[in-house]
C-alpha cells in the first residue's frame, strides 16, 4: 500500500508538473514563414519588421522566420510544406491563395477593375466574407496585400490580344481550369512554376508572360522581354496567412495585437508597393523597356474580348455569386463617384 501510494503521489506530482510546463511551451511558437518575393525587396523587408514586432508583442515568445525568395520553392510547393506542417504562413499572391480558397480570384478578374481606388472599396467589402471561407479550411488571414496592375511583357513587340495568342505564354503550373481557359481562348499557354521564368525566357520556351511590372524589375525578367503593353490587366492581390492550428498556439491575449501589427504591416506595403510600381516603369524604360501605348480603339478591343469571355470565367473560375457581388460593388463605386464628381 505505501509503494502504491508513493506510486500515485508521483503521478500526481508529474500531472503537476506538465500543468505549468505545458502552458509555458505552448507560448513559445516559432512561426517559419515562406515567399517567393525577392530577398531585401519591399515585401520581405516589411515582413521582417512585422516579426520584429510580433517578438517585442509576445515578449520574444513568437519568433517568425522568414525564406525569401522562393527558396522553399514555388507558392504551390510552400502551400504543401503549409499543409504538412514544415511551414506555418506563407505569403501569397491571388494564384497561390487561389489555390487554398477558389473563391479569392474573384479579386483579379481580367480588365474589371480600373484602379486602386476601385479595388479597395471591392476588397475591403469582400475581405470579410473570403477570411471566413479561408478560415473554415484552416487558415488565417494576416493581412491584404497587392503587388501592382499585371501587364503583359513580351519578347517581340506586341499590341493586341491576337499578337500574344501567337507567343508561348507562361502560366502558373498546376491550375488545369485556368489552362485549359488560356487554351480554348486561343492561346499558347505553357504551364512552368515561377522560379523558372529565367530559364524559360533564355532557351524560348516561353516568349510572353503577365506580371506587375515591380516583379519584372526585381527578378530581372523585362531584360529577356523588353516590351510592355500599356493595359491593365488586373491587379495582382496578395495576402499573408498562417495556418490556424499555429495561431491558435499563440495565447489568445497576444492575437489581437499580433493581427494589429499584421494589418498595419499590410497597409504599409500597398502604400510603398504602388508607388514603387509607377517607378519601376521608368526605371526599366531607362534600362531598355518600351512600353507599348494602345489607343482607345485598341483598348476597347481588349475590353470587348475579354468580356466575352466572363461567362466562361464566372462559375468556373469564379463563384457565380462573388463574381457578381464584386461587379456590383465595382458598380456601386462608380456610381457614387459619379455622384461626387
Amino acid at each position: 500500500e505505501t509503494r502504491g501510494g508513493a506510486v500515485a503521489a508521483m503521478k500526481r506530482a508529474v500531472i503537476l508538473l506538465w500543468s505549468w510546463v505545458a502552458p509555458l511551451a505552448a507560448q513559445t511558437v516559432l512561426n517559419k514563414m515562406g515567399t517567393v518575393a525577392p530577398d531585401g525587396s519591399p515585401w520581405h523587408q516589411i515582413l521582417q519588421q512585422m516579426g520584429q514586432q510580433w517578438q517585442k508583442i509576445s515578449g520574444g515568445k513568437v519568433t517568425l522566420r522568414i525564406y525569401p525568395g522562393g527558396v522553399l520553392g514555388d507558392e504551390p510547393d510552400m502551400i504543401t510544406k503549409m499543409r504538412i506542417g514544415q511551414l506555418q504562413a506563407v505569403a501569397l499572391s491571388g494564384s497561390g491563395l487561389s489555390r487554398l480558397e477558389p473563391a479569392v480570384a474573384c479579386l483579379q478578374i481580367p480588365m474589371m477593375i480600373e484602379s486602386y481606388e476601385e479595388l479597395d472599396y471591392v476588397r475591403d467589402r469582400m475581405a470579410p466574407r473570403l477570411e471566413k471561407m479561408l478560415d473554415a479550411k484552416g487558415y488565417i488571414v494576416l493581412n491584404w496585400g497587392d503587388a501592382g496592375w499585371v501587364h503583359f511583357f513580351t519578347k517581340t513587340p506586341a499590341r493586341r490580344l491576337d499578337d500574344i495568342r501567337k507567343m508561348k505564354l507562361f502560366t502558373m503550373a498546376g491550375d488545369a481550369d485556368a489552362l485549359e481557359l488560356y487554351q480554348s481562348a486561343g492561346f499558347r499557354p505553357v504551364p512552368l512554376a515561377t522560379t523558372d521564368m529565367m530559364p524559360a525566357l533564355q532557351t524560348g520556351l516561353i516568349e510572353a508572360f503577365d506580371v506587375p511590372p515591380l516583379l519584372a524589375m526585381l527578378n530581372q525578367w523585362f531584360g529577356l522581354a523588353r516590351y510592355m503593353i500599356d493595359v491593365k490587366w488586373a491587379p495582382l492581390v496578395g495576402a499573408t496567412v498562417v495556418s490556424k492550428k499555429t495561431w491558435e498556439r499563440i495565447p489568445e491575449s497576444m492575437r489581437p495585437a499580433m493581427l494589429e501589427a499584421a494589418r498595419s504591416a499590410g497597409v504599409r506595403l500597398r502604400t510603398e508597393i504602388r508607388k514603387m510600381g509607377d517607378d519601376a516603369v521608368a526605371e526599366m524604360k531607362k534600362r531598355g523597356l518600351n512600353v507599348i501605348a494602345v489607343d482607345a480603339a485598341t483598348l476597347a478591343e481588349w475590353r470587348r474580348e475579354v468580356e466575352e469571355a466572363y461567362p466562361k470565367l464566372r462559375g468556373r473560375l469564379v463563384p457565380a455569386e462573388l463574381f457578381d457581388e464584386v461587379k456590383r460593388l465595382r458598380d456601386e463605386f462608380r456610381a457614387q463617384r459619379g455622384k461626387k464628381s
